[in-house]
């Protein structure tokens, strides 16, 4: 939240989740620092996480903490496939319905709204962006308090007709969006590891996303890009970047996929756990 704040991210403090995550840190954090001193071993889900713990917390020497990144499910989020007329039918209907021309892009962001995701940012970052590429849309999907204020932003912005917000949309829907869209921008100010950018990457999208805390531990250069976290002109730099070399999307979509398919599944998961739960009962 005070993250949030100093970025000027518009109504901050009237999120009830994270209201209520800020007013009982303290009284929950007792808890987490007996858990770190008495249990067995300890899981973070990023090396972000895990360095989070050590600061907030009183950590013996000897403190036993692995990290495990969640995984995503690769059948649910596949990428496109290019010569398939069945799929291009879907990915013409899907861009058709956001007003996306043959030749523009179709941005993407999905994520709970809230200050901390940082839309407000990223709303002003494709304000910039559209000055270079007019014809550009964006799409956000996801539910919670900002909506009418990130629509009256996208109004004052001149972004009308440009900004579609989604609240209620299927699973199999939003994997559809993933697979159809050029970037998913993922501008959050913090997370415990974030799993919008493997869903993205393994539908073949590549992802603009803050070089802060987990991110780069699965975002990289080779699969999407990074930007200064709150920076308007980093974030707008980065995505018309791009989007200007469109064979490289197409590489950097390919490589994001096969990257999760490696090392951020549902499989992957179940063999780091077993190997954990056996190397504490051994």
């Amino acid at each position: 939240l005070f993250i949030a704040s100093k970025y000027k991210e518009s109504a901050v403090w009237a999120n009830p989740n994270d209201l209520t995550m800020r007013f009982t840190a303290k009284r929950y954090a007792k808890f987490e620092n007996f858990a770190i001193n008495y249990s067995d071993v300890c899981v973070a889900n990023s090396n972000a996480t895990r360095a989070d713990f050590l600061n907030r917390y009183s950590a013996p020497n000897d403190w036993n903490c692995k990290v495990i990144h969640w995984g995503v499910d690769t059948e649910m989020f596949l990428p496109l496939r290019q010569d398939d007329e069945d799929d291009f039918i879907l990915y013409s209907e899907v861009r058709s319905r956001f007003n996306v021309k043959e030749e523009s892009y179709l941005l993407l962001a999905v994520g709970r709204l809230a200050a901390r995701k940082g839309f407000g940012v990223l709303l002003q970052s494709f304000a910039k962006v559209k000055q270079e590429s007019p014809n550009a849309i964006l799409v956000i999907v996801g539910r919670g308090q900002l909506r009418s204020r990130l629509l009256k932003q996208a109004k004052r912005l001149g972004l009308e007709g440009s900004v579609f917000i989604e609240s209620s949309m299927k699973f199999d829907e939003l994997a559809l969006l993933y697979r159809v869209s050029d970037i998913v921008v993922y501008p959050s100010y913090y997370e415990g590891q974030g799993l919008i950018p493997l869903e993205a990457m393994a539908s073949g999208t590549p992802v603009v996303t803050v070089n802060h805390g987990p991110l780069p531990e699965m975002v990289d250069n080779s699969v999407g890009a990074l930007f200064t976290m709150g920076d308007i002109d980093s974030m707008s730099e980065t995505i018309l970047s791009e989007l200007n070399n469109k064979s490289k999307l197409l590489e950097k979509g390919r490589a994001g996929r096969n990257l999760v398919s490696e090392k951020f599944t549902f499989k992957q998961n179940a063999v780091d756990f077993l190997n954990l739960y056996q190397s504490i009962v051994i």
